[in-house]
């Protein structure tokens, strides 16, 4: 049968409001994966784009691992790392706590230990910027000296780590585990 063919029994049939809304739905569905990627920002494409494969994007920090389970916060940012940091570390931490620079005071109304002391597997937590910043810190050093990784600090996704000197830490605040009752 010829393609022509097909095409007139479609026209005459009454079949081409179907036939349209197929290759419509298709066009949309095969058009979904590029609408993401483009969703992710114009850093984040930029940051995949020098990245010569998948594997060498997450060498460079991209997160490729599976969704967290029962991680409420915006996947990509810092909340989200933070949070998942903390509960890979059966320290779970609540998914109530908002943007980073409200993370200090939700975490002191919910009973948790807060101040400018950085000890590994606390969250750090600064109010700086327009939505402030969360991370993880995973160690300190005898000198005082203390690391964090973090994730959405350049870019979307992308997750990293820095070292902080010992007297940096009374310009930030240390998210610990709850307070003890005695």
């Amino acid at each position: 049968m010829s393609p022509a063919l097909v095409l007139k029994f479609v026209m005459v049939s009454g079949i081409k409001k179907h036939v349209v809304t197929v290759i419509a739905s298709m066009t949309i569905v095969l058009a979904l994966p590029f609408l993401a990627v483009g969703a992710m920002g114009k850093e984040v494409l930029l940051f995949l784009s020098i990245a010569p494969s998948a594997q060498a994007a997450e060498v460079q920090g991209f997160y490729t691992g599976p969704p967290v389970s029962g991680n409420t916060y915006a996947w990509g940012n810092c909340t989200y790392w933070a949070f998942a940091q903390r509960l890979w570390a059966s320290k779970p931490i609540p998914t109530s706590w908002g943007n980073a620079n409200t993370w200090d005071d939700r975490a002191r109304a919910d009973g948790y230990a807060v101040d400018h002391t950085p000890q590994a597997g606390a969250v750090f937590q600064t109010d700086d910027g327009q939505w402030g910043h969360v991370a993880y810190v995973t160690e300190v050093k005898p000198d005082g000296s203390w690391t964090i990784t973090e994730m959405n600090a350049p870019n979307l996704n992308v997750v990293t780590t820095r070292t902080f000197a010992a007297s940096a830490a009374p310009h930030y605040t240390f998210i610990h585990g709850k307070k003890v009752s005695q």
